[in-house]
């Protein structure tokens, strides 16, 4: 479904967003979600004939569709900017479709794979043993380059390690009704994790 005429769409940066915590209400600023899916589109068929460009590797029905635009569903961003003194270093979270997002919050593009692997790869990253990791080597920015350095364990699909990884990733990430569609195709409700901390628990 195309972007309805006047829809606005929040662009995001770092802080828009935190642990666990995909829209904090703080934006970079606006956009008409018509002119930016146009834009992004002609930019993305662009892209795509670059060898090094992760668009390459997008089949051409997709790339043909503005509707497969990464902006459209949920995905997988990290802050780039850290300092020694924070408390994490790296900050990633799954934020809601229909988002724009500027150079200091790259997301991660899913050329493959499945919304599964995508929350498995989310709780990694949100670990404090993968934190350890890019904090021995990260300053001031977090790069792709160390972001792909990183050492993610994966045990393959069935693993009960993995499955519970990706159940308790996506219940948090799958906060509202934005993330439904993500949420249906990991195999979990949405708000879940919320309903469960609000109604508390006995012992």
């Amino acid at each position: 479904m195309s972007p309805r005429s006047g829809e606005v769409w929040p662009v995001y940066k770092g802080s828009s967003f935190n642990l666990w915590d995909p829209d904090t209400g703080t934006y970079y600023d606006s956009v008409d979600a018509a002119s930016i899916t146009e834009h992004l589109q002609e930019k993305r068929r662009s892209q795509s004939s670059t060898r090094s460009s992760a668009f390459a590797e997008v089949e051409r029905a997709v790339l043909d569709d503005p509707a497969t635009l990464p902006c459209r569903r949920a995905r997988i961003a990290f802050r780039d900017v850290t300092n020694p003194t924070n408390t994490r270093t790296i900050v990633s979270a799954l934020v809601p479709p229909n988002r724009v997002i500027v150079n200091q919050a790259p997301y991660l593009l899913r050329a493959a794979g499945s919304a599964r692997d995508e929350a498995y790869l989310l709780g990694v990253l949100c670990s404090m043993p993968c934190d350890w990791q890019a904090r021995r080597t990260v300053e001031l920015h977090v790069t792709f380059e160390q972001l792909n350095s990183l050492t993610i364990p994966d045990p393959g699909e069935g693993h009960p390690v993995r499955d519970r990884v990706i159940e308790l990733a996506a219940r948090l990430a799958a906060s509202d009704e934005r993330f439904s569609e993500w949420a249906a195709e990991v195999g979990v409700p949405v708000a879940s994790a919320t309903a469960a901390s609000s109604t508390g628990g006995g012992g």
